[in-house]
């Protein structure tokens, strides 16, 4: 049974006003305000390219919950489960290993013809398109180098696979009308103790260079790198380190990513956002949940997804940041993964909208730090729930967990027929 009702949202609308609020125009943001929801939790990071294909690069996927998607059309079929039951504007962020072709492609000779149908399928969905170059899980990535590798003629492959892919990103902003950020992340690395630190570096910075050399309207396609700061088999040595990449960002002026889990345990990217973007023109945010390490758990409505929320809202970053998500839980059901992560993402940002941001910024001016400690306290039980469970409501989504239904009947119907 619904917990919806109009005679909560009513009273919670009142009680947000006696603070200064407008209700009604949080809502008219958080409306403009798409989640780029990421292509690889439904199917574990695999991809089209190849059946048996294998993950390297780090990256890995833990668990083995029924029915995962196998083909392009099983994906878009679950993509779809998912966006019925997530209130708000999506994206979807594709890998450049999501092809749709009938014939394999390599990965240098990707052309935007292999994504035509996820155009077709994104304008009927009325959703942007985001983009990611593929570089890890493929033999010229397996002694863990790319756009950093030795080898001239391996780390040309990989120049060419990013420039193929911003042509592809291109495309998709093109066609769709909204620009599609295209993010680089190369898993390059080394497992022990490194001589040669500086090397590699020079090289990434000399093949990024010659990716990006080719001008691409702003309009249609965003160039962004991001940092780790290391993965498995790259414990020792990450090229694309966090100093890489902000000097690279900064004095490139491309975006940068954060990503939540590529830290150390302690660090958060919500108090990066500032200092980042005194430098950088735009970011784009990958918004995870670290378990010790960069493990990629689905996004909880904790205290640092709330602080990323409101360093975006206080600030009305809203045209420099880019919000995506960048999970992969293969041990629950991967549609339940989506609609979780997507609708705590959101919650945070209604939760952020609500705020009363200006009396909490007077009262920092006025060192009445009393002030505003309490007010920070006391707007952790105002009635925010009531407010979203109405915009659930206008945009005809489940307002509560009532969506879990739709997913065991979905679960019945068809990912247990896989």
């Amino acid at each position: 049974m619904s917990s919806y009702s109009p005679t909560a949202f009513t009273l919670a609308k009142q009680r947000y006003a006696q603070i200064g609020i407008d209700v009604e125009n949080a809502i008219l943001q958080l409306d403009q305000l798409p989640i780029s929801v990421h292509c690889w939790q439904g199917d574990d990071v695999k991809g089209f390219e190849h059946a048996e294909s294998a993950l390297t690069g780090g990256i890995q996927a833990t668990g083995n919950y029924p029915g995962k998607a196998r083909t392009v059309t099983e994906l878009r079929q679950d993509l779809e489960k998912a966006f019925s039951l997530i209130p708000g504007p999506k994206r979807l962020n594709l890998h450049a290993n999501y092809l749709d072709s009938e014939s394999p492609v390599e990965r240098d000779k990707l052309e935007p013809k292999h994504f035509s149908s996820w155009v077709t399928w994104a304008k009927r969905n009325d959703v942007g398109l985001d983009f990611n170059p593929t570089c890890f899980s493929h033999p010229l990535s397996a002694d863990g180098f790319t756009l950093a590798h030795s080898d001239p003629h391996i780390r040309q492959f990989w120049i060419d696979h990013c420039k193929a892919c911003r042509r592809i990103s291109a495309y998709f902003g093109e066609q769709l009308g909204t620009p599609s950020v295209m993010n680089i992340w190369v898993p390059d690395g080394m497992k022990d103790l490194t001589v040669d630190k500086f090397a590699p570096r020079q090289r990434l910075m000399d093949a990024l260079d010659e990716i990006l050399s080719e001008k691409l309207n702003p309009k249609h396609h965003i160039d962004a790198v991001e940092s780790k700061l290391f993965g498995i088999g790259a414990e020792s040595y990450t090229v694309g380190s966090n100093e890489f990449y902000l000097g690279y960002a900064t004095s490139r002026q491309t975006a940068l990513t954060l990503d939540a889990g590529h830290f150390h345990p302690t660090e958060v990217i919500s108090d990066k956002i500032s200092t980042a973007l005194l430098y950088v023109p735009r970011l784009l945010l990958h918004v995870s949940r670290p378990v010790r390490w960069d493990s990629d758990h689905v996004v909880l409505l904790d205290d640092e997804t709330q602080a990323i929320a409101n360093e975006i809202v206080r600030h009305q970053w809203f045209e420099k940041i880019n919000i995506g998500l960048d999970f992969f839980d293969a041990s629950i059901n991967r549609i339940a993964a989506w609609v979780i992560g997507t609708r705590n993402t959101k919650k945070a940002l209604l939760r952020a909208l609500l705020e009363p941001t200006e009396q909490l910024r007077q009262a920092e001016v006025e060192r009445n730090y009393t002030h505003r400690l309490a007010w920070l306290e006391e707007i952790k039980s105002l009635p925010w729930q009531a407010i979203w469970e109405e915009w659930c409501h206008r945009q005809n989504v489940p307002v509560d967990a009532s969506w879990l239904n739709d997913i065991e009947q979905y679960e019945q119907q068809v990912l247990s027929q896989r």
